[in-house]
């Protein structure tokens, strides 16, 4: 038998959701880490003195106690697991493992017994099932009844809300009402946070970032309590998974990051990190509300009663010791500017991505933390803004995806070596020249297959780049995607440097520096188009075709839409379909099959109008009959042409004989002295607005008379009758 047993997808019970992860049993320590928060439970192998196997919903569990009163409970083995644990823990452990049977009974009358964190009900001295403390929110007892409410999780479907014990009454020589020593078993080992006593120390006024606002910060031996204007939080040290301490790009702020489990909760948002804010240069001196003893019993030389220095060192020490959890911060890798993080953003907000020694975090809106172990690859793509930057995407074993965006070119080395050397899955890894040769040490890699996309992307990225060139009068171009790669292939004819020289050489002198260039601007880069596909020719629908029969909705809701205007009296057109929609929904099968019968019968009698339809000629018989029609409407178009031609020849004739006669009129104008002729010219201007004005009036009344158009043309014009009697 080997140093360790290990078993996969082992799940443990958190407030009602199961959370898969990985069991280990060493010859020093029981581990099981949990696959979603990364969790690790670490048992000490002499701590042990109760194994148990039992049957439970997911195949059989384990359940083990130590000799502090913790217990835990693993499910998800195999009924053959049973005989190796066994040996192992006898061997290892000297522990014995038993066979324990669960009451399957299903009666609600027993007997309660606390064991523990546990509250084991029991029938026939065999258990039925098990409430754990840790997960009661709230006490509440009655004349002979005690209630317990439990904690909400998310991640559950359907949570258990609360559970009623009946207890029976005291007897003559109890001293203490069972009630009451039933609530105080319960709130003894029950999860309710109660404010008793001072707080260790008080932070006042401190920005916070998740949550938004300033808070006072409380912290009690058991729970942290945040005090601000509008909301109040307590958060138990148990709900907190890690702490970060991060600093800001600008070197002169920092982060202090507190990854919660479950979330704090305000109404309906989650709040899975606390965040807050400090300045490098805020300084503090700290008293503790406790004896120098009791600092030092309590923790172990890793506080003081008086301490001093600055804020965010003050805040991280204190966590630390109480949390008693190690504070993570960045590792070795350092950007192109010298900070331990990168500049991106994510869903539209701008922050920062810490590349840590196991894992990324993300701060601070919304702040995200993904760890090595949960990636499945990642994937360096191009920028689909410009090409100054490339997106940086993660993509998780549970399917999710994380993009991180607006990255600087600059950054794209060193974050690749980062990952490289890691070991995490590259997607693209074949993108970088210079890296192919360290590729064949994983076999995970997608090397070997072809990435259409990142084709599409370079020749989308070389032709973006030859389109910047021609218009960047000053010759400059961007870069490649890759630090180290040059683009030299570009063709002579795009050119712009040539082309924006030879205009500006024709042009005026007097234009300058400004002509020039706008002329340079105008060489524009000729890309060969793709030739489009001709559109398909829609199917003209046949007008003589029976019309195809109505849906059984379409049948009821003719039938009844006067009915529903007459109950809805003023609804619009489109709350009645509304309402239609609603009243059909609701309808039953029964209601609905009278419908579906009318419907049937109307799709038969189209079938064989169509049919019918098809065997008389159909299509063909109704394109000769438009064909026909056309004709005979394009024939009568050609005869109103003609007509209309003619009456134009009678108007131009007319319009002609009234020109002679004012020639006839008008031949003794050359005798007439200078002024005399600039008065009849006025004079004749002014007939001319008259005669126009009147030629309006006749024209309306006349168009009206459509069968008179002899006499319309018989007319004589206005200028000419005026002039005869001037």
């Amino acid at each position: 038998m080997g140093d360790t047993l290990e078993f996969s997808d082992i799940y443990q019970e958190f407030k009602g959701s199961w959370n898969d992860g990985r069991l280990r049993f060493g010859k020093q320590t029981v581990v099981y880490k949990s696959s979603k928060t990364g969790k690790v439970d670490s048992i000490p192998a002499g701590e042990l003195n109760l194994a148990q196997w039992r049957r439970v919903c997911l195949g059989h569990g384990i359940k083990l106690g130590t000799n502090s009163g913790h217990v835990y409970k693993y499910d998800g083995f195999r009924d053959t697991d049973m005989e190796k644990i066994s040996d192992f823990f006898k061997a290892n452990y000297k522990v014995e493992l038993t066979e324990k049977d669960m009451c399957v009974k299903g009666w609600n009358w027993g007997t309660a017994k606390f064991s523990g964190p546990l509250l084991s009900f029991e029938v026939n001295e065999s258990t039925a099932f098990e409430v754990p403390l840790s997960n009661v929110s709230q006490c509440a007892t009655g004349k002979n009844e005690v209630t317990l409410e439990f904690h909400q999780n998310d991640d559950t479907d359907v949570s258990l809300m609360e559970v009623r014990f009946y207890v029976p009454p005291a007897q003559a020589d109890e001293r203490q009402d069972p009630v009451e020593a039933f609530a105080e078993n319960v709130l003894s080992k029950a999860d309710v946070i109660q404010a008793t006593g001072d707080a260790v120390c008080i932070f006042k006024e401190l920005q916070c970032l998740t949550p938004r606002g300033r808070y006072d910060i409380r912290i009690y031996p058991t729970f942290l309590h945040l005090h601000g204007k509008t909301f109040d939080y307590k958060i138990p040290y148990t709900t907190v998974l890690r702490l970060f301490l991060l600093p800001h790009k600008d070197q002169r702020q920092m982060f202090f990051v507190i990854s919660l489990d479950p979330p704090i909760k305000q109404g309906q948002t989650r709040y899975h990190f606390l965040i807050l804010l400090f300045s490098k240069e805020e300084e503090l001196s700290l008293s503790l509300n406790m004896s120098e003893e009791d600092v030092e019993r309590r923790f172990e030389g890793k506080l003081s009663k008086n301490m001093s220095g600055s804020l965010y060192e003050m805040v991280s020490r204190v966590m630390k010791s109480l949390v008693n959890r190690k504070i993570t911060v960045p590792g070795n890798f350092q950007g192109h500017s010298g900070a331990q993080c990168i500049t991106c953003s994510y869903k539209a907000s701008s922050g920062l991505l810490y590349p840590l020694e196991r894992g990324f975090i993300y701060v601070h809106k919304p702040p995200v933390h993904l760890r090595f172990e949960e990636i499945s690859s990642v994937n360096f793509a191009r920028g689909t803004t410009t090409t100054r930057s490339f997106d940086f995407e993660i993509e998780t074993k549970q399917g999710n995806q994380y993009t991180f965006s607006s990255i600087e070119r600059e950054e794209y080395g060193k974050l690749f070596d980062f990952v490289n050397t890691k070991k995490l899955n590259i997607k693209n890894r074949g993108f970088k020249e210079g890296m192919k040769g360290k590729i064949d040490e994983y076999s995970d890699s997608d090397e070997d297959q072809h990435d259409a996309y990142l084709e599409r992307m370079k020749a989308e990225g070389k032709i973006r780049e030859e389109g910047n060139d021609s218009e960047e009068s000053d010759g400059e171009s961007d870069e490649s995607f890759n630090p180290g790669e040059e683009d030299d292939d570009i063709a002579e004819e795009y050119d712009s440097n040539a082309s924006a020289s030879d205009s500006s050489e024709d042009g005026d002198d007097s234009d300058g520096e400004n002509s020039k260039k706008k002329k340079a601007k105008k060489a524009k880069v000729v890309t060969e188009k793709k030739e489009r596909k001709p559109r398909k020719e829609k199917k003209q629908r046949d007008a003589g075709a029976p019309k195809r029969p109505m849906s059984a909705y379409m049948l009821w809701l003719n039938a009844g839409r006067e009915r529903i205007k007459s109950e809805n009296p003023g609804i619009s057109i489109t709350e009645i379909s509304k309402k239609a929609g609603e009243m059909w929904r609701q309808l039953g099968k029964d209601d609905k099959e009278e419908w579906d019968i009318k419907a049937g019968e109307a799709k038969k009698q189209y079938d064989k109008a169509k049919k019918e339809y098809k065997e008389s000629g159909g299509a063909a018989a109704a394109a000769t009959a438009a064909a026909a029609t056309a004709a005979a409407t394009s024939s009568s178009k050609k005869e109103s042409k003609k007509s209309g031609g003619k009456k134009e020849e009678k108007k131009r004739k007319s319009a002609g004989g009234g020109d002679k006669e004012k020639e006839r009129g008008g031949g003794n104008d050359s005798f007439k002295s200078r002024e005399f002729i600039e008065t009849s010219e006025d004079s004749s201007s002014d007939t001319d607005r008259k005669s126009k004005s009147k030629s309006k009036t006749k024209s309306k009344t006349k168009k009206k008379k459509e069968s008179d158009e002899e006499e319309e043309e018989a007319v004589p014009t206005p200028a000419s009758s005026e002039e005869e009697s001037d």
